[in-house]
């Protein structure tokens, strides 16, 4: 079996903090070992093939960048950033030294490519090759489904963020991973498989929860001299959220609204203000009944607050309601 151990210091416990926001190139590599992979489960293989199929040559070059297989890809591509750009501009920003040790442990026993020796060199052309190799993977792999990376991002930060305020720091982090504990300072995951423990002594630098919806093995953890370690958990629904387009041309489905329901996700999106249950009627268009039994499940859930004020009742979002809905454009 093999098992990380994740040790933390006072001050690490009071810095560890959950991603705002998914960040793209982690997501990336998550969804490009998912793809390398074997897989028995069919919708798994469907969705391997019709990628595989339409990726463009451009991608090519990553196989090469990782020749041992995406789970041994070098450090340094191991980035977060809050986009795309800032992913591609922190892997070009990666030291020398740390880039050429990466290739020279990925091509310790065997021949590298041209291409990959002028990287190691620093060429600046090779450079130009991961980056566009990068681009074309996110548009071809990433971007169709974004939208709902997005939106399940934003419902497992806020899940994760009220058990929190619930149970503790003990029992979120013992959560992500059912079978691990967390004693004396020091987080303990089993994981399946041979491969020995794992030691990540954190010395005050805090640790980022990432969750990933393209990776459902066990945790990968980022850990640079210097910077917060990062541990990337397998989150969701255990596949890869591909977009649901029903027959006719609606819109494709939305994680939210399969959670809160469309009328319950309509209802809260529609109040950027506070408003009354008849003004919430005509603007999502269903009766005040509707309204009324919508509201009370939403209160109850902790999503919405009513006040009265004469004959006039309002309704409101709470902070909860804004976390969940809360889009990248408001992210802080």
């Amino acid at each position: 079996m093999c098992v990380i151990r994740i040790h933390f210091t006072a001050d690490d416990l009071a810095r560890v903090r959950f991603a705002r926001r998914p960040s793209p190139v982690p997501e990336l590599h998550a969804a490009l070992m998912l793809l390398g992979a074997a897989h028995e489960e069919p919708l798994l293989g469907r969705w391997r093939h019709r990628l595989l199929r339409g990726l463009p040559s451009t991608v090519e070059p990553l196989a090469d960048l990782v020749p041992g297989g995406p789970e041994a890809a070098p450090a340094f591509l191991d980035v977060l950033g809050d986009s795309l750009d800032e992913g591609v501009e922190l892997i070009r920003a990666a030291r020398p030294e740390r880039v050429r040790a990466g290739i020279e442990q990925a091509y310790g026993r065997r021949p590298a490519p041209p291409w990959i020796r002028a990287l190691h060199g620093g060429d600046a052309g090779a450079w130009r090759v991961v980056e566009r190799a990068q681009r074309a993977a996110f548009e071809s792999v990433l971007a169709p489904v974004w939208p709902q990376v997005q939106d399940l991002h934003r419902a497992e930060f806020t899940r994760h963020a009220l058990a929190l305020a619930e149970q503790g720091i003990a029992a979120t982090l013992t959560g992500l991973a059912p079978g691990s504990r967390l004693r004396d300072g020091v987080w303990e995951w089993p994981l399946p498989g041979a491969g020995g423990v794992r030691e990540v002594h954190l010395g005050g630098r805090g640790l980022i929860l990432r969750p990933t919806f393209h990776w459902r093995r066990g945790p990968l953890v980022q850990d640079l001299p210097g910077h917060p370690a990062v541990l990337s958990y397998p989150a969701g629904r255990g596949l890869p959220p591909v977009p649901h387009v029903p027959d006719g041309d609606g819109p494709p489905e939305e994680p939210l609204a399969g959670v809160l329901g469309r009328t319950r996700l309509a209802l809260l999106r529609s109040l950027s203000e506070a408003c009354t249950t008849t003004g919430l009627a005509r603007r999502i268009g269903v009766g005040n009944a509707t309204v009324s039994a919508h509201a009370s499940a939403l209160r109850a859930a902790g999503l919405l607050t009513t006040t009265r004020t004469g004959r006039s009742v309002h309704h409101s979002r709470t902070a909860l309601a804004e976390l969940l809905l809360m889009g990248d454009a408001t992210d802080g």
